[in-house]
């Protein structure tokens, strides 16, 4: 479509966390922790507004992972102590509910310190549902089922996502690393929510009954594209969840990277995360200009940006990279956002 609000330069959300905040986490002082964060999402502000991003966001630091505005800032839920795929399990005990804002004091913040826009990650409330339900508890208290949690989920994050809108935040990305395994032939483990339930959760989240003009809502359906995609289930994901941009993968240059853009409807923006988040090798510039010369070839250039492959650091404690890697890899970012559209934005 011809988006006249294109954030070209874009990232997931999750930034390497300073040694200071790692720190201050570690210690368990509260107030001190609270300074680090302020103190490290300033330093964060100033870092993306000199890579030139077209869109800033609070690197998750506030965070200790890419869930926990959510599952911190919400009654229901109980972390177990045990880890799964390297993410800290937690359990849905109860129905959850909302005691106040999730991270609109961040994103208040900045719109303070920045006149770039200000975007804001939050996990999707179907992910959440996918990986928090446990059947055994559902007759001792807990939901009674992955979509009823999924459906209560979505309404707090829905509120959530107006109360930004209302800030003045024109960028909201949700983040499911599971969506794409619903998309591909033969469809792996995608959590306790089925496809169809997936749909409908995700749906309810982002359907806003009034949008102002330029708000974007995007979903992050998965770090990597499925080794075949089928072309039918990739149509449905995209038909029945209504966001605007879609963060899709483009760092391996596979067909099925391709299958995914494809799918999609032409009034929908595309971010491609051309750039790999996961190795500090530096790519080179003609490779990555080859899959995305392809990638213009299946839908218009002027509907798309770019961004890493996925956030530098989903877990606090463990980032994918080092602080001068994931600069790098920003740069490189910014380098071909210009050999695509030159200085526009």
């Amino acid at each position: 479509m011809a988006d006249t609000f294109n954030y070209r330069i874009d990232h997931h959300g999750s930034l390497v966390r300073p040694p200071a905040l790692l720190a201050a986490r570690e210690s368990g002082d509260a107030e001190a922790l609270r300074a680090a964060e302020l103190a490290a999402v300033k330093e964060a502000v100033v870092f993306q507004r000199r890579l030139r991003s077209t869109v800033v966001t609070d690197g998750d630091l506030p965070r200790e992972d890419f869930r926990s505005a959510v599952l911190e800032g919400v009654t229901g839920f109980r972390r177990t102590g045990e880890e799964t795929g390297g993410l800290a399990r937690w359990v849905a005990e109860t129905l959850p509910k909302a005691d106040g804002p999730l991270v609109a004091q961040w994103a208040g913040l900045l719109g303070e310190l920045t006149v770039v826009a200000p975007k804001v990650a939050l996990p999707s409330p179907a992910y959440l549902a996918a990986t928090t339900f446990d059947p055994a508890l559902a007759g001792a208290g807990g939901p009674a089922s992955a979509r009823e949690l999924g459906e209560a989920l979505a309404e707090i994050i829905r509120a959530e996502i107006q109360l930004l809108v209302a800030q003045g935040v024109r960028l909201i990305q949700l983040n499911n690393p599971l969506l794409l395994a619903h998309t591909a032939t033969e469809p792996g483990a995608t959590g306790a929510l089925s496809f169809e339930d997936a749909l409908a959760v995700e749906a309810l989240a982002v359907r806003l009954d009034e949008r102002p003009e330029g708000v974007r809502i995007g979903i992050a359906p998965g770090w990597t594209a499925p080794a075949t995609v089928d072309r039918a289930r990739a149509e449905r994901l995209y038909a029945a969840v209504p966001a605007d941009r879609w963060v899709l993968p483009l760092d391996r240059g596979t067909d099925a990277e391709l299958d995914l853009l494809r799918a999609l409807p032409e009034d929908r923006d595309a971010c491609l995360g051309a750039v790999d988040a996961t190795t500090a090798a530096m790519e080179e510039i003609d490779e990555v200009m080859a899959r995305i010369d392809a990638a213009a070839e299946v839908k218009d250039l002027e509907d798309m940006a770019l961004s890493p492959s996925r956030g530098f650091a989903d877990v606090a404690a463990r980032p994918l990279l080092g602080a001068e890697d994931q600069h790098g890899k920003l740069v490189q970012v910014e380098t071909l956002a210009r050999y695509c559209w030159g200085n526009e934005f």
